[in-house]
């Protein structure tokens, strides 16, 4: 599967230049847009989604927005809203773009890592990703933005780092609007990876976990939020004629969450997003990757995100003794989709409208599979 391109392009004033004739990327993710700025033929910089012809990704025909400071020939005529929105990320603005490439060189400049180049590798509404390779093409640095909502995440390096170093990403520096520079990490993403080795990667995280369940305040103080369900009947109400079971699940939800309490977890750090995509392994040693989603709550949150055979909960479940950790797990699978739900749906609150692809069935998509888990 492939995608087909168009780019409109505005000068880095925000002045519109034209759109330049379709082209294919082989990569399908929409998000992912390396293969876009290679395809384009000139130096651009992709600012946002404009539009998708199919209701959600990936493939089809996307059009972006992007940003460049060249006068090429043969633009085609185009007719699009430019105007601003109250939801928009900074970083989906001309000016907003350069800004953080200037903040990222000055940055990289104070610590003695000058003359690197910024390859652009991703952005839409949850963060802009840039890598920086020195001379030889070797990757040296990332500069990484998100949205307000996530921009505890430095913070939540830092904290992990003081704890379990080399764990996470290492912060160079760390800036306003959700700004981060992060040290390069080698390896690659773990998806389908064997039981045992995401049996490990709990098991490296739980020391960290173990030690902010007395520090919960701490978590407070840099801003990592709490997990919630607030809102979820809300959120559900449109769905529950289509989801046969969904009404008695929601029924059941404080019974469900009163027997979680009583496998006696504390709250503590959640990854909330512990999915082996972002776990990067170089062969010797991993790294735990994308905290945005970090948030105080119990851990068993992280456990039941984590894919895997029954004996990969089983082996988390020792690492937590004294507690019914395995039946905290258990009960928390369906509740961990209805959280998901709940996130998806702030997502789309916080969001512009021409984003909302992204995000499209993923309400429902959460919903459906907490009752599908329940009746397990």
């Amino acid at each position: 599967m492939s995608r087909t391109v168009s780019l409109v392009l505005v000068d880095p004033a925000g002045v519109l230049l034209g759109q330049l004739p379709p082209f294919i990327v082989e990569v399908p993710w929409w998000q992912e847009v390396a293969g876009v700025v290679a395809g384009a033929g000139i130096d651009v910089t992709v600012l946002r989604l404009l539009h998708g012809d199919q209701a959600m990704p990936p493939g089809g025909h996307v059009t972006y927005l992007a940003m460049t400071d060249e006068k090429p020939a043969g633009l085609l005529p185009v007719d699009v809203d430019l105007s601003p929105h109250p939801l928009r990320a900074s970083y989906a603005e001309p000016a907003g773009a350069a800004a953080s490439l200037a903040w990222a060189a000055g940055a990289l400049d104070r610590i003695g890592l000058s003359g690197l180049t910024a390859r652009q590798q991703r952005t839409w509404n949850l963060s802009a990703i840039w890598r920086f390779d020195g001379p030889d093409g070797v990757p040296a640095a990332w500069l990484k933005q998100v949205p307000s909502f996530f921009a505890h995440e430095a913070a939540v390096l830092r904290l992990v780092d003081g704890v379990a170093p080399g764990l996470t990403p290492y912060v160079l520096a760390a800036g306003d609007e959700g700004r981060a520079l992060i040290a390069h990490v080698p390896g690659e993403d773990r998806y389908g990876a064997p039981p045992a080795f995401r049996a490990e990667v709990l098991a490296a995280l739980q020391p960290v976990q173990e030690h902010f369940a007395g520090r919960v305040h701490e978590l407070r103080a840099a801003g990592i939020p709490t997990l919630s369900l607030e809102g979820l009947p809300h959120i559900a109400a449109p769905h529950i004629a289509g989801i046969p079971g969904l009404r008695e699940l929601l029924d059941d939800l404080p019974r469900r969450l009163a027997a979680v309490d009583e496998c006696g977890l504390p709250d503590t750090l959640v990854h909330g997003d512990l999915h082996m995509g972002n776990v990067i392994h170089d062969g010797e040693s991993f790294t735990i990757v994308d905290w945005g989603d970090a948030a105080i709550g119990n851990p068993a949150f992280d456990a039941v995100r984590m894919p895997g055979e029954p004996e990969v909960l089983t082996a988390w479940a020792e690492l937590w003794p004294g507690h019914d950790a395995l039946r905290a797990a258990q009960l928390l699978q369906p509740v961990e989709l209805l959280r998901q739900a709940v996130v998806y749906d702030t997502f789309m609150a916080r969001i512009e409208p021409s984003e909302w692809p992204y995000h499209a069935d993923d309400v429902r998509r959460c919903l459906q599979t907490a009752v599908d888990l329940a009746g397990q």
